[in-house]
């Protein structure tokens, strides 16, 4: 995608971010979670708690948007300290990557990432981990073209009684 900028979130961004997160999961776990949780997914609701995560952010947590050429917020990723339960550690940790699925595969979440990478670096992290869906075979071969390789652990997630458990990917930084 030429003319893609990354730059950082801001309070203006959160309803767009809200959408590109919902339509994200409507998008690419049709099939992995519960069609039910998908649908009753709200907009409205996301955009309130990303203005309130980012108004008691601790400047650890950065959250980056990508915009296209003509000014479009397409793409949103969020990262800071890997969170090791309540604990956090001196590794990075990629909280959310999505974008709009009518701009997947233009090059946005490639620049997200990598953006998301070198900032992590810069902050001192030794290693980028995240966590993504076992079965989300789409996302964890992206993750696997930009360096990132399932390290072993796994974390058990459930939605609406229905198990999707998630593995950890790192990568060296």
């Amino acid at each position: 995608m030429t003319g893609l900028r990354i730059r950082e979130m801001t309070p203006a961004d959160c309803d767009r971010v809200a959408e590109i997160r919902v339509r994200g999961w409507q998008h690419a776990y049709r099939g992995l979670i519960p069609q039910s949780y998908l649908d009753g997914l709200s907009v409205a609701a996301d955009a309130e708690r990303r203005r309130a995560s980012l108004t008691r952010a601790d400047g650890g947590v950065v959250n980056l948007v990508a915009e296209d050429a003509g000014g479009e917020v397409v793409g949103w990723a969020c990262h800071g300290p890997y969170r090791d339960g309540e604990v956090l550690s001196a590794d990075g940790e990629l909280y959310a990557l999505y974008v709009h699925p009518d701009h997947v595969g233009r090059g946005a979440g490639r620049a997200l990432l990598a953006e998301s990478v070198t900032r992590c670096a810069a902050a001192g992290h030794g290693r980028l981990l995240l966590w993504v869906l076992k079965e989300n075979v789409r996302a964890r071969r992206f993750y696997e073209r930009a360096g990132l390789r399932p390290d072993g652990a796994q974390e058990p997630f459930e939605v609406e009684g229905v198990a999707v458990p998630e593995v950890r990917y790192a990568r060296p930084l």
